[in-house]
């Protein structure tokens, strides 16, 4: 790792250049970027690509370091992107197509700090989503967009749903997580402390449609396992249960499908603010 500087206008504290596959950070990385769990491990996370990175810098977050491919350095537009880090690395550029877990790998990426992700529990009376058992990353970071755009303000991940800041989830959410409070591994006495916000779940047995129902706002929408569903525990605790009318006759929808229509639906009724993206 050697000085990797601009000139004396520079603005980083640190510019390094990482050459070595065996660099410290770069072992990092990789651990950070192909294992679910890692950012509990290190207390940081990996954002990997512009979008996720503006996204994270949109919300007013601030990078400890930017790390970007040597070829990239020379572009405008993720030269720019770098400069609002504390401290920049710029990597070789088959180093760093070596960290990446994307089938094309982004030439750019921030290293952030991981909070937790259970600091003050749930909060009450906010428009909420519990993830009950949840397993596919896909489906949750996709759960996460959708709350995000429809309004919601918070996602009460119970134990056993995938981790909600491994890369797959973070890269399905395209950028929802700085805009939610996340809780992780949560126990289901955790949604106590959701206050008064009565829980909501679907059921293809049940009566009432949400497209005729008046839903409650704020409400807590609750999506389960793929496969098995919401747990009979937590759904004695949901105050209705409601059906997606489905006349092309399916037996069921994908669970991020059925979300985005349930927080859609809530958002409509309430005049909710909607934007997508």
């Amino acid at each position: 790792m050697s000085a990797y500087g601009s000139g004396p206008s520079c603005p980083w504290t640190w510019i390094t250049r990482i050459t070595s596959r065996s660099n410290p950070l770069l072992l990092r990385l990789r651990k950070l970027a192909s294992e679910p769990a890692a950012y509990r491990k290190f207390g940081e996370i990996w954002l990997e690509g512009e979008h996720l990175c503006a996204a994270y810098l949109a919300r007013g977050g601030r990078a400890a370091r930017g790390v970007i491919g040597e070829s990239a350095w020379a572009d405008p537009a993720l030269h720019a992107l770098v400069e609002r880090c504390d401290a920049v690395c710029v990597v070789d550029d088959a180093l760093l197509r070596a960290v990446s877990g994307l089938e094309s790998p982004a030439p750019v990426g921030f290293i952030v700090p991981w909070d937790g992700g259970e600091v003050g529990g749930p909060r009450g009376n906010v428009p909420s989503v519990v993830l009950d058992r949840l397993q596919d990353a896909g489906n949750v970071g996709t759960i996460l967009r959708s709350a995000a755009a429809f309004g919601f303000m918070q996602v009460v991940a119970l134990t056993g749903t995938a981790a909600l800041w491994s890369p797959k989830v973070v890269r399905a959410g395209m950028g929802a997580h700085f805009g939610l409070h996340l809780v992780e591994q949560a126990q289901l006495d955790a949604l106590d402390g959701l206050g008064d916000v009565p829980l909501l779940a679907t059921s293809s047995h049940a009566d009432e449609t949400i497209d005729r129902a008046a839903l409650p706002w704020p409400c807590a929408w609750v999506f389960g396992h793929e496969g098995q569903g919401v747990s009979a525990e937590l759904m004695q605790r949901c105050a209705r249960t409601l059906r997606i009318p489905q006349p092309g006759g399916e037996e069921s929808l994908n669970v991020a499908a059925a979300a985005a229509v349930c927080l859609y639906e809530s958002a409509r009724q309430h005049g909710v603010d909607i934007r997508l993206g």
